[in-house]
């Protein structure tokens, strides 16, 4: 079986899908989502709470450090910067209303998905576009 050296669609879906279960499991406008489970049952708390919290935890972990090593400070900020301003557009359009919280919130997790995404897939798709293959420090003697 040939190995892949490099990111495909369904290899980028993938990673999109699980960044939007993590997103949208932690909070989401429809009131079924961690944080509500955990605003109501923080008085009681369970360990299938406690599990489900320190899952997330571990997912938003991964995700959060690949997409801040791959796309750096000034990567995050063309990519807030040409989301808010695909974000601008379609208000100025009127194809959405800012003055609607929930699908503003929907707006803003999506994009979220869009960018954990493209973070943690960054290394293959750079590698792809231009040869050049990121490695990771390695501290201490070996």
């Amino acid at each position: 079986m040939a190995v892949s050296k490099g990111i495909t669609w369904s290899g980028f879906l993938l990673r999109l899908v699980a960044a939007a279960v993590l997103v949208f499991s932690t909070y989401n406008p429809t009131g079924k989502s961690y944080y509500h489970w955990l605003s109501e049952s923080i008085t009681a708390p369970t360990p299938q709470l406690a599990l489900v919290g320190i899952l997330l935890l571990i997912g938003w972990t991964i995700y959060l450090r690949a997409t801040g090593r791959s796309l750096g400070a000034f990567g995050l900020i063309l990519a807030a910067a040409f989301f808010g301003v695909l974000v601008w557009m379609t208000i100025d359009w009127g194809w959405i209303s800012a003055n609607s919280v929930e699908s503003m919130t929907w707006i803003f997790e999506a994009i979220l998905c869009g960018v954990l995404a493209i973070g943690i897939s960054w290394s293959h798709i750079r590698r792809r576009m231009t040869g050049q293959v990121d490695v990771d420090e390695v501290e201490g003697d070996i």
